[in-house]
């Protein structure tokens, strides 16, 4: 058994979740991490599991992804030892009228102050665009960071809240 990174994309369509994870049962992989979610009509899901060599996974896949509705990846991957340096918990959320540069921008200034992005979703509803990300700052980065968020809120003409998070609750 080996640590795999798979990923599955497609059209959504009940059942892909129920199929893939079948397949991983099917082969005696045990999932572990996984996040999975619909993207304006595409389902895309990302795993890591404990399982046989890819090549298997991937076999076991193609009756999936053999109409070219669902695109399915597999690799070994190493697993974390666990020894990367946690920061504190934070919550970033932005809200406001769709314009480009939304993400970079954010994640930019997160990176200036030594954060590191561990979640970012966003959704575009109409006119409005929202981005929740989860952080992890090092101890007393907060306060820059909310300062450089304002300067980039301002920019954007969006409105950025950062809030700290209670770790058992991410």
């Amino acid at each position: 058994m080996q640590e795999l990174a798979i990923t599955v994309i497609g059209h959504d369509r009940p059942g892909i979740v129920a199929d893939v994870a079948g397949v991983l049962a099917g082969l005696g992989a045990n999932l572990t991490d996984s996040t999975m979610t619909r993207l304006r009509g595409h389902f895309a899901m990302t795993l890591v599991c404990n399982g046989p060599q890819p090549a298997a996974v991937e076999a076991a896949l193609t009756p999936l992804t053999a109409d070219g509705k669902l695109l399915a990846t597999v690799r070994a991957v190493e697993p974390d030892a666990g020894g990367a340096p946690r920061g504190e918990p934070y919550l970033v959320s932005v809200h406001g009228a769709d314009r480009l540069g939304i993400v970079a921008a954010v994640t930019r200034v997160v990176e200036a102050e030594g954060g590191n992005v561990t979640d970012l979703t966003t959704r575009l509803t109409g006119p409005l665009y929202l981005l929740i990300a989860e952080v992890d700052l090092p101890p007393a980065a907060a306060d820059r960071l909310a300062d450089r968020l304002r300067e980039v809120a301002k920019t954007l003409d969006v409105e950025v809240t950062l809030r700290r998070a209670e770790s058992d609750l991410l």
